[in-house]
């Protein structure tokens, strides 16, 4: 095995964005990699390119009616995908399509050795849904490759771990009755923020009833009220014993981000990032795969992104600082 961690980036991944008025903008990606070449970080990782999944991937999670529609929207350069929030762009298909594709790509490395784990910066779009877009989402990365990893590598049992200020309702209800796919969510209460979901007592419907775990915090949890959640989160996803573990590390929970009201800092991402590469160590060959999720304010993402890559290249006997 090479590199432990890889690492997607290059411009193809960052044609993933709304404009410079859209909270989802286009400096996100060049904030969190001119923080991690300041941080000497890309010298460790192996950089890995962009890849375009196919409508074939992308129809493992969507209808094949939505991904129709999106692929005209993006011929015809606009309109909007959903209320408001999500608005269409020329070439928003093949965009979203290589967040997907990336995604998939970074499995498909794991699951073959060529890397331990993986970053994916642009990716974690965790509120599309299976008929449409939500949320800034257009195609969901974390349901393609959940599905991948259930049909094509075989897989039985696998963890989504969600730290996203906002619940991850795309991919929880996507899953719900689903006991193959263990979820855990921390998120603010859906009583203050988007998209008001994710309660504690909603714990999976049917055969899923039990895999799944929501965890809302109140607005102004900090990192001694997340680290409480976390290990709870953590005894939830060992008592499963995944195959493989998924993390959404949006850094739109950082304290200062303009659209959501928690306040942690990026010592809860670099704790969780930690703590699930031992669990990933114990359980399931190393397997963890990160995706960046949201963040809206530049220094947040920049710095919580990268406090995950360091945890993710630590040794399992070093300490991450």
């Amino acid at each position: 095995m090479g590199h432990k961690v890889c690492l997607y980036c290059g411009e193809a991944l960052g044609r993933y964005a709304f404009g410079l008025d859209h909270p989802f903008g286009p400096l996100r990606l060049p904030a969190f990699m001119a923080e991690a070449g300041e941080r000497g970080l890309l010298d460790r990782v192996c950089i890995c390119t962009p890849v375009q999944a196919s409508k074939e991937d992308v129809v493992r999670f969507h209808s094949k009616e939505y991904v129709e529609r999106v692929r005209r929207a993006s011929e015809l350069g606009g309109g909007l995908l959903d209320a408001g929030d999500t608005p269409a762009f020329a070439g928003v298909y093949e965009a979203a399509s290589t967040v997907a594709g990336s995604v998939l790509d970074a499995a498909v490395r794991i699951m073959d050795g060529r890397c331990r784990r993986a970053f994916v910066p642009i990716a974690g779009l965790h509120h599309a849904r299976r008929n449409g877009a939500a949320g800034f989402c257009v195609f969901n990365d974390c349901g393609i490759v959940i599905e991948a990893l259930l049909q094509v590598h075989g897989l039985e049992r696998i963890a989504y771990v969600d730290i996203d200020a906002h619940h991850g309702d795309g991919v929880f209800y996507g899953f719900e009755s689903d006991p193959r796919v263990i979820i855990a969510d921390v998120h603010e209460d859906g009583r203050y923020l988007y998209p008001g979901s994710g309660f504690a007592e909603e714990a999976g419907k049917g055969e899923g009833k039990g895999s799944k775990l929501n965890i809302p915090m109140p607005p102004g949890a900090d990192d001694a009220a997340f680290l409480v959640s976390w290990e709870v989160v953590e005894a939830f996803i060992a008592d499963h014993a995944p195959q493989f573990i998924i993390f959404q590390c949006g850094a739109d929970s950082l304290e200062g981000d303009p659209i959501t009201h928690l306040a942690y800092s990026p010592a809860s991402h670099r704790l969780a990032a930690r703590r699930l590469c031992n669990l990933a160590d114990r359980l399931c060959e190393g397997r963890l795969l990160a995706l960046g999720g949201g963040g809206y304010r530049l220094e947040n993402l920049s710095t919580a992104w990268c406090a995950v890559v360091e945890a993710m290249l630590t040794g399992p006997n070093e300490v991450a600082v």
